[in-house]
């Protein structure tokens, strides 16, 4: 299976303009379960792209492992955030020694599955490596949040790199895309990279259902309605809460 690497051309500049979204994660994730945790215990931070999230998880004293496909951004990673592992592999095939009593995925990751089957491999993956009692928790952009916030350009303008991206959403093909044009300022003058960024919605049920098949229970999910997840930048974005079952 080819690994996810689609962001390798973008990690400076994601983790510059982007990364911040960790920083609005973290009391998200500890409103929904890191109270829930042992003190000083292992969780992963699955797609983890520059690390922030991760080094606010180590910052408060979980023993963190950051896995993403993108070797940049696992680069970048290593140095935002030092007191954590990093690997890079991809998530529909994660393999890790160890087991975590928690796995978190944030900001739409994994809408970069563009298939229910391997969403599945996602979620069966994700199951293989949790602790007994272990939770999961992640959030995916869903149908309105595409229709809402996928649309128009925008840009950022730094002197020594340009970024511009154009986003669409396509309702038959339940896709939404990002076209990225990034100029960068390199010892041979300036250099242009275009690629694409492409995610898929799918439907809550759909997702529930594929949880359950993977074995997980205890299913929980929340939208923009719930206090926690107000404002824009949450438009159409939920998150799922499963926990795989203590005699496992």
């Amino acid at each position: 299976m080819t690994r996810y690497d689609a962001y390798d051309p973008f990690a400076r500049v994601y983790d510059q303009h982007w990364g911040f979204f960790a920083a609005r994660a973290y009391p998200i994730l500890e409103h929904l379960v890191l109270g829930n945790l042992p003190s000083g215990c292992a969780v992963l931070d699955l797609c983890c792209g520059t690390g922030q999230l991760a080094a606010e998880l180590s910052r408060r004293g979980f023993r963190t492992t950051g896995l993403d496909g993108s070797e940049a951004m696992i680069g970048i990673a290593r140095k935002n955030a030092p007191d954590a592992d990093f690997v890079v592999q991809d998530a529909r095939n994660i393999a890790l020694p160890g087991r975590f009593s928690a796995v978190f995925s944030t900001f739409d990751s994994l809408n970069h599955v563009m298939r229910l089957d391997e969403l599945e491999q996602v979620f069966r993956s994700v199951f293989a490596v949790l602790d007994g009692g272990g939770y999961f928790v992640f959030d995916l952009n869903m149908e309105e949040g595409f229709r809402s916030r996928w649309r128009g350009s925008f840009e950022f303008v730094e002197d020594d790199h340009v970024c511009v991206v154009r986003s669409s959403h396509d309702a038959n093909e339940k896709t939404g895309r990002l076209d990225v044009t990034l100029f960068e300022l390199k010892a041979s003058g300036w250099v242009r990279t275009d690629f694409p960024l492409i995610q898929r919605w799918y439907q809550e049920r759909e997702i529930r259902n594929l949880l359950r098949k993977a074995g997980f229970g205890e299913l929980q999910s929340l939208d923009e309605s719930e206090p926690i997840l107000e404002g824009s930048m949450h438009e159409g974005r939920m998150f799922f809460v499963a926990r795989k079952g203590a005699a496992h």
